[in-house]
């Protein structure tokens, strides 16, 4: 019998970023019980790093906006992949979030006449990200937590969930451990909310902090839960490439936003070249053109321009971005440059704060004087939890997802501010839903299991008891190699043969990891257990990918380097647990009601 402490709640959050503390508000705005449960300390959720603003349809700048552009643009960026409920669900609930997040305290940069202030972004027809500065993240999180706090929220920082625990098919629990110490608890409780992000961890270049290794993906898939799209990893285009120890750190797309420019070593603004035949005629046509739109963003002013090609979509600037470089036009340290020196100093200060100083500190490079070196970075996987578009309930009952973990919202590629809008629109339906569903069970209780958590004991034990076995960290820098060299930014058959079958002899190093110590203040041992998730969204990746014979968004196959619409286009990959085997599927997307489509034969939806 292993000894742990216990307790209750109606509702567990699991994650403490944007996603998991606007589900954590909401169910406890209901009455009801709520722990939050978040791996590192409270403020330190990856949400802070969205630094360029977050999308709504506010029309405070571009007059001409609205929630059905904002649903059209979704939806292409997504290259139609997208569960269209959740699209059309996030665009037209997304200003109210954005004025929630206002009346609680949150203060967003200005226009002249007083109203939130909107920038452009790549993907977006107008100009619709609300910001602050480059750190609007950051004022989320610690206008979601003063909410939060204040309501009673019960907060258990540095704890790991390990096991979701389960009474017959539906969830009863939540099982893990205190970093510190090692120390057991159980969560008893109706309902769990997954929002524990990323998985960016599994690739060696990545803006991701420490936390992102796949923890919500694994325990949903664990627990009986289909992880759908997974194939769909998002390489920013602008990470750091200098110095190594900051490589992959995220350059905020509010740089091209506020009018940087992307050129090669040989001086040449590329990105004209590599924009989509299809999309051309939304972008500049020259840097004339180009710089009459950043002269009108600049002074405040109306423009018939279009926006620089700097603008394109994620998916398409980290392709060309990537081609740059191996086609031997990069910079000294494998990079492209990205210039905003030729604006005002100040202004740029003023605008991009965080990213002055980011590379004035760790790059000794003053951004107002000269270029800076970008390269792509593991930043976003699209795939997630499958859930219910109104509820972000699971398949499995009890279980809600949202945020990064969760799938169908972004289809093949998301566009830059959409994830901030995504955490509060879907952070408080996944809320709403636990404690619909928890309000339902009333005060029948689920049954925890003695010999579930038995198992969770022995699992978590085995490392620290095992001798002679594999070094943990070795075997991480293995799946590093895995699945940048062969599930990658570019992608052909037989490099993903050779990466699952690399992943498959993978999974025998995880089963032996061994570490030296106890568990007090042991990061080897938090790292045996994060392998056991990071494998399965690996796995997930890389056959999802070999899966999918086509090029759509952030998935790209030299090999099959077109879309195809009619087969492809109308279906979601679908991974599940089948035994000890991944059972891979194709399951056909939802259909889109009719007026909705419309939208898409039409050269603008008219605006309600």
């Amino acid at each position: 019998m292993a000894n742990y402490e216990t307790h209750e709640h109606d509702v567990i959050v699991v994650g403490a970023g944007g996603a998991g503390l606007r589900a954590a508000i909401e169910a406890s705005s209901q009455g009801l019980s709520v722990g939050l449960v978040c791996k590192s300390l409270l403020g330190k959720a990856h949400t802070v790093m969205a630094e360029g603003g977050i999308a709504a349809a506010l029309a405070n700048v571009d007059a001409q906006d609205g929630w059905e552009t904002h649903f059209k643009d979704t939806m292409n960026g997504g290259k139609m992949l997208n569960n269209w409920r959740m699209a059309q669900l996030h665009a037209q609930e997304a200003p109210d979030r954005v004025r929630e997040l206002e009346r609680w305290g949150a203060v967003f940069d200005r226009t002249k006449e007083g109203r939130i202030l909107q920038r452009a972004f790549g993907g977006h027809k107008w100009k619709r990200l609300c910001h602050v500065g480059d750190r609007t993240g950051l004022e989320m999180i610690r206008t979601l937590q003063d909410r939060g706090v204040h309501q009673g929220i019960n907060v258990y920082m540095e704890c790991t969930i390990s096991k979701l625990l389960k009474d017959g098919e539906r969830i009863s629990g939540a099982f893990g451990y205190f970093r510190e110490d090692g120390r057991y608890v159980l969560f008893k409780t109706k309902a769990v909310v997954l929002a524990t992000g990323g998985v960016g961890k599994i690739y060696p270049v990545t803006s991701n902090s420490w936390e992102y290794t796949a923890d919500g993906h694994a325990l949903a898939y664990e627990a009986g839960a289909d992880l759908i799209d997974m194939e769909f990893v998002q390489f920013h285009p602008t990470g750091m490439v200098w110095p190594p120890g900051v490589r992959g750190l995220l350059v905020t797309e509010g740089v091209r936003g506020e009018g940087g420019i992307l050129r090669n070593s040989k001086g040449d603004r590329f990105m004209w070249k590599y924009l989509p035949e299809a999309t051309k005629h939304e972008f500049a046509a020259d840097e004339k053109e180009a710089q009459e739109w950043v002269s009108a963003t600049l002074e405040g002013r109306k423009s018939e321009a279009r926006r620089p090609p700097e603008l394109s979509t994620r998916d398409n600037v980290a392709r060309a971005i990537y081609t740059e470089v191996k086609e031997g036009r990069g910079t000294e340290h494998g990079g492209v440059f990205l210039d905003i020196s030729y604006l005002d100093a100040d202004r740029v200060k003023k605008k991009l704060p965080s990213m002055y100083h980011q590379f004035k500190d760790l790059a000794d490079v003053d951004i107002t004087a000269g270029p800076m070196e970008v390269g792509p970075t593991c930043h976003y996987i699209m795939g997630g939890v499958r859930v219910d578009a109104d509820t972000a309930e699971s398949l499995v009952p009890g279980l809600f997802a949202a945020g990064e973990c969760a799938g169908g919202m972004h289809g093949a590629n998301r566009l830059g501010g959409n994830s901030l809008s995504d955490l509060v629109v879907f952070g408080r339906r996944a809320g709403a839903g636990a404690a619909e569903y928890a309000k339902k069970l009333g005060a029948s209780q689920p049954t925890v299991h003695e010999r579930d958590i038995d198992a969770a004991v022995e699992e978590l034990e085995a490392p620290l008891s095992r001798t002679g076995g594999k070094n943990p960290y070795d075997v991480q820098k293995k799946m590093h190699e895995i699945m940048s060299t062969y599930v990658g930014i570019f992608r052909d058959e037989k490099d993903m043969e050779t990466g699952i079958a690399k992943l498959e002899e993978l999974k025998k190093d995880i089963a032996e990891v061994g570490v030296a110590g106890s568990k007090l203040y042991n990061p080897g041992w938090h790292l045996c257990r994060d392998l056991k998730n990071m494998i399965v969204a690996a796995e997930a990746i890389a056959r999802s990918a070999h899966s999918r014979k086509e090029s759509r968004g952030a998935h790209s196959r030299l090999d099959y380097p077109n879309t195809d619409k009619e087969k492809w286009g109308k279906v979601n990959t679908s991974c599940s647990k089948d035994g000890d085997k991944m059972k891979l599927e194709h399951t056909a997307l939802p259909t889109m009601p009719d007026d909705l489509r419309a939208f898409f034969e039409q050269k603008e939806p008219a605006h309600a």
